[in-house]
């Protein structure tokens, strides 16, 4: 079943005569055959839209479309639609297109030239980005820091200043497009006239050539370089951020302007803390004597010692806090903690007075481990794991 003709052109069934015309030229030239050579599902959307324009263009059609729908316009209704568009195949497609369109060369543009040929030359001209890898610890994340990234990039030539020609010589309007900067090939059939264009493949694009080249930078513009870049890490910064520095990259040829630099950030594996988000956890080894009886331990942290109480009778598993000893937020929402994981420590080698001190352990029944009491184990339980 065929679908309205309203819809398949994506317009009101108010809509004016321009923009049904400004509709099916959109769908025309997106479903063109040049423009999906081989796509069958392409050619039957593109016969589709120049059927419904071809009668929604017209007012008599048009107003019996309206009134009957699609037997309103066609020969089997015997209404006088016209003939033969139940039949409506892709030679009548295409010459309903080039006999609205075909003339107009800012169609043609579009299509195939000046617009893309504007993105090219802006996008050849401006240089690449670059990518580099920048190692940072948790210290320097806590804190924030200046590094200097050694960098080897593309520069201005320094003898040509980026313009690619000799001194006192320029550009010359490149002979095979004649400035123009593409080719085009005129194919006639029996459809109309068929515009294919390409790039000019001597100046790539461009319409001028470099007629005295540039003898250190062959015409290019550019020449390898070795630079130092000053690069500011901001606090709270994670595995997966990175900073973009504009203007950094690689230099556009032909003067063009520079691209990008683009710092990825890596963040080291510390040897005493692990990160979870803005927190840092620092796993303690304690005795069972401390466990016991508690203790004051100096532990680690990211701005040097600092001292934790170790309350009595503390588990393995036990997580004490220190308030505001973690990363600073990077979006500036406070500072994280530094969270001591609590682990009770057992020799594996004792010596014999130390042994005789265990059996006088063993011998108090108060000093037995619990069984089957609940609230014990769910203490075990670990949060990081």
């Amino acid at each position: 079943m065929k679908r309205d003709y309203y819809e398949t052109l994506g317009v009101d069934r108010g809509s004016n005569l321009d923009e049904i015309k400004k509709a099916y030229r959109g769908q025309a030239m997106k479903y063109h055959p040049d423009r999906n050579p081989g796509d069958r599902e392409a050619e039957e959307k593109f016969k589709e839209v120049a059927e419904a324009y071809e009668v929604l263009k017209d007012p008599e059609k048009r107003a019996k479309y309206d009134q009957y729908g699609h037997a309103g316009v066609s020969s089997a209704a015997g209404r006088g639609g016209f003939s033969g568009f139940g039949e409506f195949d892709l030679s009548d497609a295409l010459r309903a297109f080039m006999r609205d369109f075909g003339g107009f060369s800012g169609v043609f543009d579009d299509f195939f030239g000046d617009s893309v040929r504007t993105r090219r030359r802006q996008s050849a001209r401006r240089g690449s980005d670059l990518q580099v890898r920048l190692p940072v610890t948790l210290q320097e994340i806590s804190e924030g820091v200046e590094k200097t990234i050694k960098l080897k990039r593309m520069d201005s030539c320094p003898v040509c200043h980026g313009s690619g020609s000799r001194e006192g010589t320029g550009e010359d309007t490149c002979p095979s497009c004649g400035g123009s900067g593409e080719i085009r090939h005129v194919q006639r059939s029996i459809f109309g006239q068929f515009i294919n264009v390409t790039a000019c493949h001597r100046c790539n694009g461009e319409g001028t050539i470099i007629k005295n080249p540039c003898q250190r930078c062959a015409g290019a513009g550019r020449v390898p370089a070795e630079r130092r870049i000053k690069v500011k890490i901001p606090p709270g910064v994670t595995s997966g951020n990175y900073i973009t520095i504009r203007g950094e990259g690689n230099k556009g040829t032909k003067d063009g302007p520079p691209g990008d630099l683009i710092v990825l950030i890596e963040e080291k594996p510390d040897k005493d803390f692990k990160r979870h988000g803005d927190d840092i956890v620092f796993d303690l080894a304690i005795t069972f004597s401390q466990a016991a009886l508690g203790d004051q331990i100096d532990v680690p942290t990211l701005t040097g010692k600092a001292r934790v109480t170790v309350p009595p009778g503390t588990q393995t598993g036990k997580v004490l806090r220190m308030k505001g000893k973690g990363i600073p937020n990077l979006r500036g929402a406070g500072r994280g903690d530094q969270l001591i994981r609590i682990a009770v420590w057992t020799p594996t080698q004792i010596t014999e007075e130390e042994r005789r001190l265990f059996e006088g352990l063993r011998k108090i029944e108060s000093l037995k481990p619990p069984q089957h009491d609940k609230g014990f184990w769910e203490k075990m339980w670990d949060p990081f794991s």
